[in-house]
């Protein structure tokens, strides 16, 4: 799979992008990421990106013909803005994302990007949350990261990924290791007990009752048969 990013701090990706799973899809052939610096596409002496916005206001807002024009080679991909106007970034959207052959990911800064890039460039807008940042690309990271997990050989164990927060419309289980007591404090006893059926329904009403809890606006989409 490849990854496009187009951001005007191209060095935001260096580190995160050499560590963990991510560095290891790349180098396994996996995963390609190609991160654009916007400012040589910028305008004038200064290669100038931004303006002050049309019917006044604070802050500024990125230029749209930059922005045009790093676009431009990636015109087949998915276009993805990251904005603190965009939809929620969820689950279903990187399972998505994963099975393409190539993404582009757009990071606002400043005020925003100029709609008519919104408009006309870009295929769907994006948020992390009900939060604003100074800018797109930890969303973008979020984005990679997410995405790349999924990605086949990424992840050892594939198990993994179907059982987890978010598949089934619910959240994870508590998980416990060893030792099965440490200082006092122990583990259920159902999960030592060596009943895989009551491990498993312990496990789904664990599910249940912290999705109910922290999310429950998620049960609508989860079977609450258990």
């Amino acid at each position: 799979m490849r990854i496009n990013v187009i951001t005007i701090f191209p060095e935001f990706f260096d580190s995160p992008l050499q560590v963990s799973l991510v560095a290891r899809a790349c180098e396994e052939g996996l995963l390609a990421v190609e991160v654009v610096d916007l400012r040589p596409f910028g305008k004038g002496f200064h290669r100038q990106l931004d303006d002050a916005p049309f019917g006044g206001g604070p802050g500024m807002v990125m230029m749209p013909a930059p922005m045009a024009e790093a676009l431009a080679p990636f015109a087949s991909s998915r276009r993805i803005l990251l904005a603190a106007a965009g939809a929620p970034l969820t689950q279903n959207r990187l399972d998505d994302w994963a099975e393409m052959d190539e993404i582009t990911l757009v990071c606002g800064r400043y005020e925003g990007v100029d709609q008519r890039i919104a408009d006309n460039f870009i295929d769907e807008e994006v948020s992390l949350g009900d939060y604003v940042l100074l800018g797109g690309e930890v969303g973008a990271l979020a984005i990679i990261e997410g995405v790349t997990r999924l990605l086949p050989g990424v992840v050892g164990n594939p198990e993994s990924i179907a059982t987890e927060s978010f598949r089934g419309g619910l959240l994870e289980e508590p998980q416990y290791t060893r030792p099965a007591d440490y200082n006092g404090l122990t583990v259920p006893e159902v999960l030592i007990s060596g009943d895989h059926a009551k491990v498993e329904e312990w496990r789904q009403q664990q599910r249940l009752n912290r999705t109910r809890q922290r999310r429950p606006d998620l049960l609508g989409d989860a079977d609450q048969s258990a």
